[in-house]
């Protein structure tokens, strides 16, 4: 059965290198830490890669971060993985958790998360599928 988790997180983003100095799109890398609350109460680590191109609004980035801490009373820690495009303003962003990336009381966790931003407060809604015990 489908369940779900909501709630906030606070995001730090860390420039890693020199930044790209090629002409046309630009390459970048970075660490991401979060702290998630409420219903997910963990912290993350990962990194991103990313590209902005010359057309305003045109750029990509995939990551990967593994979260740690509990969900709704479970512990444990899982991976997540996120694929972003914006076409000239548009956005796409598909965040989903790896398969068998689960571990401890979040073992067999399946499902995909959606990030929000409003009023400059990041927002989360998760749905997710865990075995029974």
């Amino acid at each position: 059965m489908k369940q779900q988790a909501i709630g906030t997180f606070d995001v730090k983003l860390v420039p890693q290198g020199e930044p790209d100095s090629a002409t046309g799109p630009k390459l970048g890398r970075m660490t991401i830490e979060k702290q998630f609350h409420n219903d997910l109460v963990a912290s993350s680590q990962g990194e991103m890669l990313s590209v902005v191109t010359d057309i305003k609004g045109s750029a990509g980035y995939v990551a990967i971060e593994r979260v740690t801490g509990s969900l709704q009373g479970r512990s444990g820690s899982f991976v997540l993985q996120h694929f972003g495009l914006m076409d000239r303003g548009a956005q796409q962003l598909t965040i989903t958790v790896v398969p068998d990336s689960g571990t401890g009381e979040l073992t067999g966790l399946a499902g995909t998360l959606q990030i929000k931003i409003a009023n400059g407060k990041h927002l989360y809604e998760f749905e997710y599928t865990l075995p029974d015990n």
